[in-house]
């Protein structure tokens, strides 16, 4: 019996051997010997122990013996041509395979957001909440730096992602988790780009048998294929890159010259400073009687090779220093802040309630979609008739919480506007009262590195 699937043949030699072996077997019959193995070791095994056990071996070509030279030679050559064969023919579609590729053809699966049009084009979905839901991951990613930001962002406005439990199967919609940001960070394909052979397969031996480990990402440099400019995307290829810098930086124990992201505390130049002796990145530990005070210090001599301290310095008058630096830029452009940064509120608000009005019209179509389905049942099958109203019930409920979140945004828009009147108005009028004064110059005689 000839099997396709390599896995069950191995099954099938592994128990033909220790039968040959148990001297159960007195012949063995098939229609063509080299396919019984497909590599010369399972082969060869397999006429050791036939030629052992005295087992004659029958195909549609004859018989025969293998404890005879002649035998055994040709036996040996059909099993050598078979094993060359099935590698010919794994090359050939390897290389067939390949070409597809690089002409950025092979699509083997489309991640969410994408659907393959009938001319095999890859297209974006089109669904219209699908597509912003998606482009509001990009630009929140954009406001904040940070990945896991956008992912506390959503969950707290209670923003549902696109998800597919399958390849291929039908989406549904749920709260995004970590991996489900950094899948739409990392993936070239929402920057428009065709990429193939982005992991490789790893093969290892364990208790004398080989294991095969994949996905295992290589460096963009090694991708196999990277067309750019394949399909339309979600955005642009430098929008990729820089997103790659900066989830590279945010990294944590990447190295000494890598930033890291943001993390809790109220010190200012977490992550931005080095030591000037060692060229390390700079600690900050926080004391005080509700640990608000930060102190920067260099522990990497210390730690890796047991030394002092390099330096040691407080933090309250170096975060003062850059804070008074810093307005005293801004200030002449506060009146633009000011108006930038309200504009800026509303136009979130207005991206947030946009997102909401787009999964109250999903809503309302399901809720539509159920009272047909609930009036199209007759009303003896109180059996199909139940079911129907309880998911009609449910779609109405779903479109009540739409509803109320919607006006909850909208009063958050109205309030935002009317705070940013007052913030202006306050702006301009203490500009006008108020002159500028230049900040001493930072790391002057006076000096806060020994505090």
């Amino acid at each position: 019996m000839y099997v396709n699937r390599p896995s069950i043949r191995c099954v099938i030699i592994q128990r033909l051997v220790a039968e040959v072996g148990l001297g159960r077997v007195g012949a063995v019959l098939s229609i063509e010997v080299s396919r019984l193995a497909r590599n010369n070791r399972d082969w060869y095994r397999l006429l050791d122990l036939c030629g052992l056990m005295d087992t004659i071996i029958v195909d549609d070509e004859g018989i025969y013996d293998v404890r005879q030279t002649n035998d055994r030679l040709l036996l040996g050559l059909k099993g050598t041509l078979s094993e060359a064969e099935l590698s010919w023919f794994r090359q050939r579609a390897q290389a067939g395979l390949l070409s597809k590729a690089q002409r950025g053809e092979l699509i083997l699966g489309l991640p969410v957001g994408y659907i393959k049009a009938a001319d095999g084009r890859i297209e974006k979905h089109s669904d219209r909440r699908i597509r912003e839901a998606i482009e509001l991951v990009f630009k929140k990613f954009v406001e904040f730096g940070s990945a896991r930001q956008v992912l506390l962002w959503l969950r707290q406005h209670d923003v549902r992602l696109p998800a597919r439990s399958e390849h291929e199967g039908p989406i549904f919609w749920r709260l995004p988790v970590y991996q489900t940001i950094i899948k739409f960070l990392r993936n070239p394909i929402y920057a428009g780009a065709y990429a193939f052979g982005r992991t490789a397969t790893s093969t290892r031996v364990i208790d004398g048998a080989a294991h095969k480990v994949r996905g295992n990402r290589k460096e963009r440099e090694q991708w196999t294929v990277l067309l750019r400019d394949h399909h339309e995307g979600y955005i642009g290829w430098e929008d990729y890159e820089r997103n790659q810098r900066v989830l590279a930086e945010n990294a944590q124990m990447k190295g000494v010259m890598v930033r890291g992201a943001a993390r809790r505390g109220i010190s200012l130049l977490a992550g931005l400073l080095r030591c000037g002796r060692c060229g390390r990145k700079l600690h900050v530990a926080y004391s005080g009687t509700h640990s608000q005070v930060p102190r920067y210090h260099c522990r990497g001599a210390a730690l890796n090779h047991g030394s002092d301290f390099c330096i040691s310095f407080g933090g309250l008058r170096v975060d003062e220093a850059v804070t008074r630096e810093t307005v005293a830029v801004l200030a002449p452009g506060a009146i633009e802040a000011a108006l930038k940064s309200a504009t800026d509120t509303t136009a979130k608000q207005s991206e947030l309630e946009r997102v909401v009005a787009l999964e109250l019209e999903q809503a309302e179509y399901e809720a539509e979609r159920a009272r047909r389905q609930y009036d199209a049942v007759e009303p003896e099958n109180r059996l199909v008739a139940a079911t129907l109203e309880s998911r009609w019930n449910t779609a109405l409920q779903s479109v009540s919480s739409c509803g109320r979140g919607l006006k909850r945004c909208a009063r958050n828009v109205t309030s935002n506007r009317c705070r940013t009147a007052r913030r202006c108005s306050s702006s301009q009028s203490d500009s006008m009262r108020c002159g500028i004064i230049r900040p001493p110059t930072i790391g002057s005689e006076n000096g806060w590195f020994d505090s």
